[in-house]
């Protein structure tokens, strides 16, 4: 599981070069959260880690402080989750994560960036099942038994957990994530996550090595990720250049 993530994080690392953008998506989540758990972190778990995430991606605290400001005072948009699955450049399974105002917008601007890169958009379902759902926290260690002691100990079902290059990852399935991340902190104090959320793990990678398909996959990426309703991109590619 651990290298399969990391492949994703590796060839997506290029998507988080537009800072406008990024700090767009932070703003948007943040506001959603805060909107329906709450503007105290201490009571809103999920506000809580969204917070850090977003300090690790540099966005600007006054980002992140509008954002909250907008939430408490009741006023802006109402946004819904949409998910889309489908098939890629050279048979890639992708799921794109949106938060949207409009969802017969976000589907035609979706599908669009399917449609022009010569991809197929399915239905519910289509791609989701070669996915985990699963809580990601990373954090600098070498004692992966010490750890997975301390998690068992608080009755937390862990997937995978690894050690590498002096960090250690840990793997729960998505609901277990605060559970998780609550009992290595009263454990060990406060740990400085490298790594605090939940994504979709591919199970297996694709291999895409012909040019034309890695072009068409960078395209294919690059337009979805200019789209301001998508939050998230998740996929199976292995691009070898």
């Amino acid at each position: 599981m651990g290298r399969a993530y990391q492949n994703r994080k590796e060839s997506m690392a290029k998507t988080s070069d537009a800072n406008a953008r990024v700090y767009s998506k932070y703003s948007r989540k943040i506001y959603v959260s805060a909107k329906s758990g709450g503007t105290d972190p201490d009571a809103n778990l999920e506000l809580r880690s969204l917070l850090d995430e977003a300090k690790r991606s540099q966005v600007p605290a006054h980002v992140i402080k509008k954002a909250i400001d907008k939430a408490d005072g009741g006023t802006g948009e109402d946004f819904d989750v949409a998910r889309y699955e489908g098939y890629g450049p050279g048979n890639c399974m992708v799921i794109v994560d949106c938060l949207t105002d409009n969802p017969n917008r976000t589907f035609g601007d979706v599908r669009l960036c399917f449609t022009k890169t010569d991809c197929s958009i399915g239905t519910q379902g289509t791609v989701m099942h070669m996915f985990d759902h699963s809580a990601i926290l990373m954090f600098a260690g070498d004692d992966e038994d010490a750890v997975l002691e301390a998690l068992l100990e608080a009755d937390v079902d862990v997937t995978d957990i690894e050690s590498e290059d002096g960090n250690i990852t840990v793997f729960t399935p998505h609901t277990e994530f605060h559970k998780a991340k609550q009992a290595l902190q009263e454990t060990y104090g406060d740990i400085d996550f490298q790594v605090s959320e939940i994504q979709f793990v591919p199970q297996t990678t694709v291999d895409i090595t012909d040019e034309e398909d890695i072009a068409r996959f960078d395209k294919f990426i690059d337009m979805l990720d200019e789209l301001e309703d998508v939050q998230n991109i998740y996929h199976n590619a292995l691009i070898q250049r």
